[in-house]
C-alpha cells in the first residue's frame, strides 16, 4: 500500500482505518530508513515516535492546535504528515531544515534546537489563548525524558500547574532503556485496568466531586479535617502503588500513564482524556528510540541518533573513516591528561559521547560527571569543584554556551575559579543550521574579566593549548574548536616570546624573511628591519589555512604580509599590537561573529597602545545563517581566499575601506582593482 503519498495534512489521517494506520506507520519508518541513509540526520529518534505522531494529528487539529517538539530533532514524521515529503535534500542548502521551520510551514511554531525550552513555549503560548478568549485551542508539547533533565522545564511545570484550566498536553516520550516497560499476563491486565481509571481521574465530574467532598468536610470542623486527611492519604498511597505519578501530581497536574508509545489505541485513548480535561496534563508515553530498525536498536552508544550516509541494509557508514575528528584529539588527550592529574574531573550535559568524554569515562568513571541538560548547573558545579581544589573540564558544544553566561560570568570568572570549558563545534558547523551553528562563543566571552581564549589551529595545537589550559588554575579558560575533521598539520616559522606563532612572512620582493624576522624585543629596541610589510593576517584556529592561502593569493599581486597564528586570542597578545604597528593594515579572520568578536577587540587593544593600523575584521555576519555544508556556509557569507584577498588588495590600494595607511610619501591611490 502506498498510503503516505495520499497524506497531504493532517486531517487526512482521520480518515485511515486502524488497520491502515498501522500499515503507515511502517510505510513511514520504511521511508525514514531509506532517505535518511542517503542524506544523514536524525533517525532513531523519528522511528521511535511514529505512531506517537500519527496519534497527536488524529487528536488535535494542527495548526489550530500548537504542537511544539521540544529540541525538534524528532519532528521528521510531523513534516511528513503536514506535507513535506521531500526528503531528498533533507539538511543540505535549499532543502528541508533537520528541525522545525516556520519558513517551511505554518505547522512549525519552535525552530531552536536547543532542549528543555518547550514547556516555557507551551506557557507562554496557552497563557496567550487564555489572555485572547481563544479556549478551543490546546497546545501539545513532545518532550523527551532527557530533556527534562534541564531546569527550565521544571520553571515551566511549575507555572503551567498554578492554573488548573490550562489547555496545556505535555506528552513525555519517554525512550530511556533504563525505563524499560513491564511486560507479562500480569502487566497487561493492571495496563488495561490503569487505562480505566485514568479516564475516571480526568473527566471534569469527578473533580468537581472531589472538590465538593474536600470543602464539605474541611469545614466540618476538626473531625471533618481528620476524615479528609486520611482518605486523601489512602486516596494517594492507593494511586501511587497502582499507577506511580511522581512529583506531577505533586505538583497539581493529572497524570496519564504509561501507555505503550507503539499502541495506536492506548495512545489515542490517552490523548484524547487529556484533552477532553481541559487542562494541564502529563501523558508518559514509552517508545523505543530506533524501532523497526535492528542495526539502530543493536547500536549500544545511542541507537542512531544521529547518523550520516549508511547502508539501509546493515547501518554501517558508506564512506571509509576520514582523517582524525576535532573531538577525538581532545578525548585522547584529556584521557591521558587526567591518568596524570587525579584532579580533573570532566563534565558534560547529557552528551558524555558526542563531546568525547567517554575515553576518560572509562578510564576514570567517578570523575566524569553526567549533569543532563543543565549547561548552568554545570558552570555553577565547576566553580564548586574548583574551590574544592579539582580542575574542571566542562565540555559542551558551542552553542550551549550561550545557555550558561550567567554561571561563566558571575560563579566561574568573579571567583577566579580554575575552570576549563571545552568548546566543541565552534563555529559553522553546517547541515544542522542556525541553532547549531557555534559563532556566538567569542563575542560572548569578550567582556568576562580574567578570561583565557584559545583556538587550537590543528591537532598538536589542540593537545598544546588544552595541556595549557588546565594549567590555569586563578581564571577561566576556554578551547575552542571546528566541528569534523582536522586538517593538516601547520607548523610555524617561529613562536614569538608570548606564545604567538608566525606562519608566513613576505619581504617586498616576495622572499621569505627568514634572514630578518621581527621580534617584538627587537622592536622595542629599535632593531627590526625599517620597513613596513602590507598586510598582517591574524588567523584564528582553523582559519590558519584560509589565512596562509589569501597570502598566496596577496603575494601573487605583489603584496607583502605577515600570517600569524595568536593561539590564545584572549588576553590579546603584545606582540599582535607590536606587528600591527609595523603593517599598513590588520586583517582578523575568525569563524564567530564579527560584532564583538577577536577583531574588534584587537582593535581596541591597538587604540589604547596609540596603534594606529587600519584593520578589518572578517567573520561571520551577525545573522542567522541556514543549514548548508561548512563551506557552503561559508562562502555564502563571503569567507573565501578569493573573496578575501580580492577586498584585501583594494584596501591597500585605497580603493575599499578601511584604506591601509599610505606607503610614505604617497597619498591615498586609486586604481583598478585586478581580479585574482
Amino acid at each position: 500500500m502506498d498510503l503516505l503519498h495520499n497524506i497531504h495534512e493532517p486531517r487526512d489521517l482521520r480518515k485511515l482505518s486502524p488497520q491502515e494506520l498501522d500499515a503507515l506507520a511502517e510505510e513511514i519508518r520504511r521511508f525514514l530508513i531509506t532517505t535518511v541513509s542517503k542524506v544523514g540526520g536524525h533517525l532513531g529518534p523519528n522511528l521511535g515516535v511514529v505512531e506517537l505522531t500519527l496519534a497527536i494529528h488524529r487528536i488535535f487539529d494542527s495548526p489550530k492546535d500548537t504542537i511544539v517538539f521540544d529540541t525538534g530533532h524528532q519532528s521528521y514524521v510531523h513534516k511528513l504528515v503536514t506535507g513535506r515529503q521531500n526528503f531528498d535534500t533533507l539538511r543540505q542548502q535549499g532543502g528541508l531544515s533537520g528541525y522545525p521551520d516556520r519558513g517551511e510551514s505554518v505547522h512549525d511554531v519552535v525552530e531552536s534546537s536547543h532542549a528543555s525550552s518547550s514547556l516555557s513555549w507551551a506557557e507562554g503560548i496557552s497563557r496567550a489563548r487564555q489572555l485572547n478568549g481563544e479556549n478551543d485551542r490546546w497546545t501539545v508539547v513532545v518532550i523527551g525524558d532527557g530533556a527534562l533533565t534541564g531546569g527550565m522545564a521544571w520553571e515551566a511545570i511549575n507555572n503551567i500547574a498554578a492554573d488548573r484550566n490550562r489547555k496545556v498536553v505535555i506528552i513525555v516520550n519517554d525512550n530511556g532503556r533504563s525505563y524499560a516497560p513491564t511486560i507479562g499476563g500480569l502487566a497487561d491486565h493492571l495496563a488495561s485496568l490503569r487505562q480505566t481509571i485514568d479516564k475516571v481521574r480526568t473527566h471534569r465530574a469527578y473533580e468537581g466531586t472531589l472538590d465538593w467532598w474536600k470543602g464539605r468536610l474541611q469545614n466540618g470542623g476538626v473531625p471533618g479535617q481528620m476524615v479528609y486527611k486520611g482518605l486523601h492519604a489512602a486516596k494517594k498511597g492507593i494511586k501511587d502503588w497502582w499507577a506511580p505519578q511522581g512529583l506531577f501530581e505533586d505538583l497539581g497536574m493529572k497524570y496519564i500513564g504509561p501507555l505503550d508509545g507503539h499502541l495506536m489505541q492506548h495512545l489515542e485513548e490517552g490523548l484524547l482524556q487529556a484533552k477532553n480535561f481541559e487542562g494541564p496534563v502529563i501523558v508518559h508515553a514509552m517508545t523505543e528510540k530506533g524501532r523497526g530498525y535492528a542495526p539502530a536498536r543493536a547500536h549500544e552508544e545511542d541507537q542512531f541518533h544521529a547518523v550520516g550516509v549508511i547502508n539501509p541494509e546493515t547501518g554501517l557508514p558508506r564512506d571509509e573513516p576520514g582523517a582524525q575528528s576535532w573531538t577525538s584529539v581532545f578525548g585522547e588527550e584529556i584521557a591521558k591528561i587526567a591518568d596524570e592529574r587525579p584532579d580533573i574531573v570532566g563534565i558534560t550535559g547529557a552528551m558524555l559521547i558526542p563531546v568525547g568524554l567517554k575515553e576518560m569515562a572509562t578510564r576514570h568513571p567517578d570523575r566524569v560527571i553526567d549533569v543532563g541538560i543543565a549547561e548552568q548547573h554545570a558552570l555553577t558545579s565547576a566553580a564548586g569543584l574548583a574551590f574544592g581544589g579539582l580542575h574542571p573540564v566542562v565540555a559542551l558544544y558551542a552553542t550551549f554556551l550561550n545557555r550558561a553566561f550567567d554561571q561563566l560570568l558571575m560563579d566561574v570568572a568573579l571567583h577566579k575559579a580554575g575552570v576549563t570549558i571545552v568548546l566543541d563545534r565552534a563555529g559553522v558547523t553546517g547541515p544542522d543550521g542556525a541553532s547549531h551553528h557555534g559563532m556566538w562563543d567569542m563575542a560572548l566571552v569578550q567582556s568576562i574579566p580574567g578570561v583565557h581564549v584559545a583556538a587550537p589551529r590543528d591537532a598538536d595545537r589542540l593537545r598544546e593549548e588544552l595541556r595549557e589550559a588546565v594549567n590555569v588554575n586563578d581564571a577561566p579558560t576556554v578551547v575552542r574548536y571546528s566541528k569534523g575533521s582536522v586538517g593538516k598539520e601547520i607548523e610555524a616559522i617561529r613562536r614569538l616570546h608570548d606564545g604567538v606563532d608566525v606562519l608566513s612572512e613576505t619581504n617586498l620582493d616576495g622572499a621569505d624573511a627568514k634572514d630578518t624576522p621581527f621580534t617584538e624585543e627587537a622592536d622595542k629596541n629599535g632593531q627590526n628591519p625599517s620597513h613596513e610589510r602590507d598586510v598582517l593576517l591574524v588567523a584564528v584556529g582553523s582559519f590558519a589555512e584560509l589565512a596562509l592561502d589569501v597570502a598566496e593569493r596577496l603575494r601573487a599581486q605583489g603584496i607583502t604580509s605577515t600570517v600569524v597564528d595568536p593561539r590564545w586570542v584572549l588576553p590579546v597578545p603584545r606582540s599582535i599590537i607590536a606587528l600591527a604597528a609595523r603593517h599598513r593594515i590588520v586583517v582578523v579572520l575568525e569563524d564567530g561573529v564579527r560584532a564583538g568578536g577577536v577583531g574588534s577587540r584587537i582593535r581596541q587593544e591597538m587604540r589604547s597602545a596609540g596603534v594606529d593600523t587600519a584593520l578589518n575584521e572578517v567573520g561571520l555576519p551577525t545573522e542567522f545563517l541556514a543549514h548548508g555544508t561548512r563551506s557552503q556556509v561559508l562562502e555564502k557569507a563571503g569567507l573565501t581566499p578569493q573573496k578575501i584577498a580580492q577586498d584585501t588588495l583594494a584596501q591597500v590600494l585605497g580603493t575599499k575601506v578601511p584604506f591601509a595607511r599610505p606607503l610614505p610619501g604617497h597619498g591615498i591611490p586609486t586604481g583598478q582593482i585586478p581580479q585574482l
